[in-house]
């Protein structure tokens, strides 16, 4: 009897240390100074602020896969030296006129702004009204050979970034209607016009396929008035002339960095997590009141950057039941191209990603959170909750609705093709004057972070990874959810 319990004791004490190994783990590999150090150098004046086509990004690429071979993680098949996929991009040179006619009136240059096209003449009276641009309102329009017709931002949201990345998403749906074009009416009065047209029309970055670029124009309205709108609405329809001239395409070839750890489980090392984070930026702009031209991007997005990395070494050194892929994605900044580009030519079958796992952040107001953008939109939510909750954070879902946050960041590429995808981001209750601050600053500097609570932050995402990739349960959207449908397409037997 006494050695029934001593045996009864001894399974127990296994038990309890097997249930504690993985937070423990995380206690013991990630580290405050290890992620201070990565940081600090990528997101370091001498990367001049990683923006897509330069050297800083280069270097960043090269840091990151370095720091995978040390680690431990292995090659991809089909990447070019192991750990890059090359994503063939190209600066396009905008072009030196563009104008715009309706009904034989011409739109002011100083109220037309270019965001697509090239090498475009045009005129038809055919367009289609699809209020605010939608997927939904893009939903049953023939459009086939018109030009769309949009209300800019969205009826509850005409926040400037909100505004302009939406307005890439209008374009997608735009072309995959057949649309000639896109035009969007700027009716809400704001500043935002006077910034847009500071820096919008300006050389861009695309992919390499003129033919695309070249076959489809974008161009913003100033509209305060909504007198192109009532012209737009009116029963007599109008002849739209659109005239831009050609644009030239200079090649700007950039890379996804990637590794992968196999898993130990016999079966689930067949399903792979996805680990994902941007690593570019903004790069180097005006100087601020400070003289600070450098965008150097500690929080958006090094600390996403080294979630990743902290992932992977953790991952690396005590692999998971399930696979991981770990991807840094280039030109996130520029209109989530990366992982578009990915997306659409991935290395590993989409249908083995269970779930993509993504860090992107703008800052942090509140350092008792961490906040998930889509939190309680997948079967996995539990995890981050338990795994916040360890470290003495906790875990919230998107206080910020309105940003529309979930579908502007790299994560939502992956969502449309099925497979659960939220962003594990800083913790924040609003986007209030701290986030503001640093959110596209050149102020974003690595000094500036609390590395206290970054330390809690890297250890709740690094344990909620692999309780996630531990879990006998494949995660999975929650029934109902917008990409539920998508995901029991991508995975059906």
């Amino acid at each position: 009897m006494k050695k029934l319990s001593i045996l009864s004791v001894f399974m127990l004490m296994s038990f309890v240390i097997f249930a504690q190994s993985d937070e423990e783990l995380v206690r013991n590999t990630i580290k405050k100074n290890t992620i201070k150090g990565h940081i600090y150098f990528l997101a370091s004046d001498e990367l001049a602020g990683r923006e897509t086509g330069t050297h800083g990004i280069d270097v960043a690429a090269r840091y990151i896969a370095t720091t995978f071979q040390r680690y431990g993680v292995s090659p991809v098949p089909g990447a070019t030296e192991g750990y890059f996929q090359e994503v063939p991009l190209v600066k396009n040179v905008a072009p030196e006129t563009y104008a715009l006619q309706i009904g034989g009136k011409q739109v002011a240059p100083e109220d037309l702004i270019r965001a697509e096209g090239s090498d475009v003449n045009l005129t038809t009276d055919q367009y289609v009204f699809v209020d605010y641009g939608s997927e939904e309102d893009f939903t049953g329009k023939d459009l086939k050979g018109k030009i769309a017709v949009a209300k800019a931002g969205s009826e509850d949201n005409q926040d400037l970034n909100f505004v302009y990345q939406l307005s890439a998403k209008k374009s997608v749906y735009a072309k995959d209607a057949g649309a000639l074009g896109l035009i969007e009416l700027h009716t809400e009065e704001s500043k935002n016009w006077d910034r847009f047209k500071g820096f919008m029309g300006r050389s861009g970055i695309g992919f390499a396929d003129k033919e695309e670029a070249n076959s489809f124009f974008r161009l913003w309205i100033k509209d305060f008035k909504e007198e192109w709108l009532k012209t737009y609405m009116a029963r007599n329809r109008k002849n739209i002339e659109v005239s831009i001239s050609e644009a030239m395409a200079l090649p700007m070839p950039s890379k996804n960095v990637v590794g992968m750890v196999e898993g130990t489980d016999p079966e689930l090392k067949d399903e792979f997590i996805i680990y994902s984070a941007h690593y570019d930026h903004l790069g180097i702009g005006k100087a601020n009141s400070e003289g600070d031209s450098i965008y150097n991007g500690a929080r958006d997005n090094a600390v996403g950057v080294v979630t990743v990395m902290s992932a992977a070494e953790s991952i690396a050194k005590n692999p998971t039941k399930r696979s991981a892929l770990f991807i840094l994605f280039t030109a996130e900044e520029k209109g989530l191209l990366g992982s578009r580009y990915y997306v659409e030519n991935p290395l590993l079958p989409l249908e083995d990603m269970v779930y993509c796992f993504n860090s992107d952040n703008g800052g942090y107001n509140d350092t008792s959170l961490t906040t998930i953008i889509g939190l309680e939109r997948t079967t996995a939510g539990k995890h981050i909750k338990t795994a916040s909750k360890a470290f003495g954070l906790k875990a919230i879902d998107d206080p910020a609705g309105e940003q529309g946050l979930f579908d502007r960041s790299d994560n939502v590429n992956f969502a449309r093709k099925g497979i659960p995808a939220p962003t594990f981001s800083l913790g924040f209750t609003a986007f209030d004057a701290e986030i503001g601050k640093y959110y596209h600053q050149q102020s974003d500097n690595p000094e500036s972070i609390d590395y206290d609570y970054m330390e809690k932050f890297f250890r709740a995402f690094v344990l909620s990874a692999r309780l996630i990739a531990n879990d006998q349960e494949t995660p999975f959207w929650v029934e109902g959810d917008k990409y539920y449908e998508a995901g029991k397409m991508l995975y059906e037997d």
